[in-house]
């Protein structure tokens, strides 16, 4: 008959469930006890009071029909669709209780408390409470159901279009936000302010006189209103690429090829016009556009090449007939001094024998300077 009685042990550490036939019988202290346990109909559920929640599936039964216990041995939670609770263990964050939760916890595990959120008073976090949850690898202990907030860091120089439920409600400076995301869709674009480049390249344009072009567009662009540029264009960039692309097909499909390669800087000019008048009231502006490069067909490319050595000849042709004309006026009027001048006559004879006696290492005069000098004359002639 002795082993009919059966001993059953709760640790200082643990709290237990006493079933008999599988039904609930009292919640079991700490402590060693006996039963009478013919046929087995007793049996005892140890539950460590590390983990203070209780999730056995008598949680349900408990709250329906054991009020007494429950306020006795369990802390019971409950939120409705529009609520959420954070739960502090010893005074650390340690898990956040979904909407619609129903959750009994042991009050005999670590000191908890428990603050209740309503989610429609307000989707923005407390920055307190923000600053807990952000780098959640650092901390020593994950805090559970931390999914349930959005967290942002807007940059320096950037803004937050924040977007609930698809609507653009507000606009966030650089720093740390978080935003409950149960019950709402919440989405945080990250903006830019700083002035961005764009290239529009390799656009292939007929000039008026069909000469086929390939221009490189460079544009400085920034915006001045986020918040009225979001709200009128879906995505800003692409429209200001766009725009860019209408207002140079605008400056080049208007002239000739020999308009564009005069004044390159026409383009700019046209294009900076373009976009001024079609940016204006979106909240984007462009603050400079340059023409990198023209790429010319390679049969257009000889050809110019061509013209451009003609007309090199013929400067080249008109600059040596000019020089020519003005050498031989030189001359013209040297003559007509030294016809009236017999001493400038004397002078050039005495210049053209220094020139040949540079060339020459010796020389031997006969018959006197001025034999050698009607000499040289006669040579000369």
């Amino acid at each position: 008959m002795m082993m009919m009685w059966q001993r059953f042990l709760v640790r200082k550490n643990e709290r237990g469930i006493l079933l008999r036939d599988g039904d609930f019988v009292r919640v079991v202290e700490p402590g060693e006890f006996r039963l009478w346990n013919w046929r087995q109909r007793y049996a005892l559920l140890s539950f460590a009071l590390d983990e203070p929640a209780f999730t056995h599936a008598l949680a349900d039964y408990l709250c329906r029909n054991e009020a007494a216990v429950v306020e006795q041995h369990f802390q019971l939670v409950e939120l409705a669709d529009h609520e959420v609770a954070l739960r502090h263990e010893n005074g650390v964050l340690a898990e956040i209780l979904l909407p619609g939760s129903r959750q009994l916890y042991w009050r005999a595990a670590a000191g908890q408390t428990f603050t209740r959120v309503d989610l429609r008073e307000n989707y923005a976090l407390d920055p307190a409470l923000v600053a807990g949850l952000t780098q959640p690898s650092l901390r020593a202990r994950a805090v559970r159901n931390a999914n349930a907030v959005l967290l942002v860091q807007v940059p320096e120089n950037h803004v937050g279009l924040l977007r609930v439920d698809g609507k653009l409600l507000r606009l966030l400076p650089a720093g740390r936000y978080g935003f409950w995301r149960c019950n709402r869709e919440i989405v945080v674009e990250l903006v830019d302010t700083r002035l961005q480049a764009l290239e529009v390249s390799g656009q292939d344009i007929l000039t008026r006189d069909k000469v086929s072009l390939r221009l490189n567009l460079a544009a400085n662009w920034q915006f001045d209103n986020v918040e009225l540029a979001f709200a009128r264009l879906p995505k800003p960039a692409e429209h200001v690429y766009r725009e860019l692309q209408f207002g140079l097909r605008a400056a080049v499909g208007t002239r000739t090829l020999d308009e564009l390669l005069e004044n390159k800087q026409v383009i700019d000019e046209v294009v900076s016009a373009h976009m001024q008048a079609r940016l204006a009231g979106f909240g984007v502006s462009v603050h400079g556009v340059g023409v990198k490069d023209i790429v010319l067909p390679g049969e257009m490319k000889t050809l110019l090449a061509q013209v451009v050595e003609a007309e090199k000849a013929a400067q080249a042709n008109v600059i040596r007939r000019r020089e020519e004309t003005g050498a031989t006026r030189s001359l013209l009027n040297t003559a007509k001094v030294m016809e009236d001048n017999p001493t400038a006559l004397r002078l050039k004879e005495l210049e053209t024998l220094e020139k040949l006696a540079e060339r020459i290492d010796r020389i031997s005069v006969f018959g006197g300077f001025d034999q050698l000098l009607n000499g040289m004359v006669k040579l000369t002639n």
